[in-house]
């Protein structure tokens, strides 16, 4: 069920984001799910990818620092209140949801959305315990 992310730590500042996804580019390495946070100084790159050692090792090699996190993948429901539903789950659950960002699917009855949360086993037991699917990372790196 593990779905691994990377984060690169990046300088707000003009040109790094593109020198990132060229690396990637030239590894051939496909980015499947993306979300950038930033402050007035740097800014976290999360990715997922469809080779994350290649990922890690390249933008390494390139001067990037790079770490690796556990996320959770679901499908969601794609209909009004169906992010609702898992979120409610989890906070019922007292599981706090550190960040989230969606999964980007060219078609399907579900959204899939990529979840940051500490007690990442537990989670994973509530949702499949109440019938949600959750993603293993194979299956997600090739959607």
């Amino acid at each position: 069920m593990q779905v691994e992310q990377i984060s690169v730590f990046l300088e707000n500042k003009s040109g790094r984001l593109s020198e990132v996804t060229a690396i990637l580019s030239e590894a051939n390495v496909n980015i499947r799910a993306l979300a950038l946070a930033d402050t007035s100084d740097f800014g976290v790159l999360r990715l997922i990818v469809d080779d994350s050692q290649t990922a890690r090792q390249t933008l390494k090699n390139n001067g990037f620092t790079v770490g690796k996190t556990r996320v959770v993948a679901v499908g969601v429901p794609d209909r009004p209140g169906g992010l609702n539903e898992i979120l409610m789950m989890l906070h019922e659950a007292d599981l706090n949801v550190e960040y989230m960002y969606a999964f980007v699917r060219s078609s399907g009855s579900n959204a899939v959305m990529i979840f940051r949360i500490e007690k990442y086993e537990d989670a994973i037991r509530l949702l499949e315990s109440k019938g949600v699917n959750v993603i293993d990372g194979e299956h997600l790196y090739n959607l």
